[in-house]
């Protein structure tokens, strides 16, 4: 068996042996049985958002920060049986959304009086690499929850710190951060599809024990942290690569949440 392998089975028989309630979100993500590597994460953000959707029926969707690259085009909602709304802060961004999707811009860490904003108006809340850029997160959950109807989900997936490579991007600055990312990525130029935007990873982390108060404290009782290591940023870089995926297999075999990279953080607003 690889170090890849083992370190996965190790990951599922730690998370069968906690037994999470029937009907949790932990037992959710326990019987998807998610890899440890980050990879996992990013195949599986669209098919663990319509899972969830189908099995807690879920319909009234908005995407935070969604703007120009949303996880639907209105076919796509259509398709799924959403009723899907595109958020962002920016008008810019929105308006490069595609055609034909409803849109609402807000600050989700704001004082929630914009005229867009719908308290109890979302069967779910979803995001993908916006948190980081979020400045109050914990203020930010607190309007999730206020957003969500009752029996509501929100899903989150952000980079964490103390992961090295983003531990790096956290301090230095943001100029030469830009330039290092624009290097290895060169589309997420200015003006590209993808462009870079600031990071402060307020409460971007990856240690459950750490974040579950101050969910609690925005609200949510149902809370599930799935952790991922490992990441693509050195995969032009094969020496390097090879190391870093060492080091994240190991950190991952020993369930070291100081270094996750990624993880998805996800709630469940009580039922009425």
């Amino acid at each position: 068996m690889s170090l890849a392998n083992a370190d996965t089975a190790q990951m599922r028989t730690t998370t069968r042996a906690a037994e999470p309630a029937a009907g949790s979100l932990a037992a959710f993500f326990r019987d998807l049985e998610p890899d440890w590597h980050s990879a996992w994460a990013w195949d599986h953000y669209e098919p663990v958002i319509l899972r969830l959707a189908r099995q807690l029926g879920l319909r009234r969707l908005c995407e935070i920060g969604g703007g120009r690259d949303p996880l639907f085009d209105a076919a796509g909602a259509h398709r799924h049986g959403f009723d899907f709304v595109v958020n962002d802060i920016d008008a810019d961004e929105l308006a490069r959304a595609p055609s034909g999707l409803r849109t609402a811009r807000f600050d989700i860490a704001g004082d929630l009086s914009e005229p867009d904003v719908e308290r109890g108006g979302y069967d779910m809340m979803v995001s993908r690499m916006v948190f980081e850029h979020v400045s109050d997160v914990e203020r930010a959950w607190s309007n999730i929850h206020a957003l969500l109807a009752p029996g509501g989900v929100a899903l989150a997936f952000f980079p964490t710190l103390w992961a090295p490579v983003f531990a790096l991007n956290h301090a230095l600055p943001e100029k030469a951060s830009r330039a290092i990312v624009h290097a290895l990525f060169p589309a997420r130029r200015e003006g590209g599809d993808d462009p870079k935007f600031p990071a402060f990873y307020d409460w971007c982390r990856g240690n459950p024990g750490q974040l579950r108060p101050m969910l609690a404290r925005a609200g949510f009782n149902d809370v599930h942290i799935q952790r991922f290591w490992g990441h693509g940023y050195f995969d032009r870089m094969p020496g390097l690569k090879q190391l870093d995926h060492n080091f994240n297999a190991l950190a991952a075999r020993l369930g070291w949440s100081l270094v996750t990279t990624y993880a998805y953080v996800v709630v469940r607003k009580d039922g009425a």
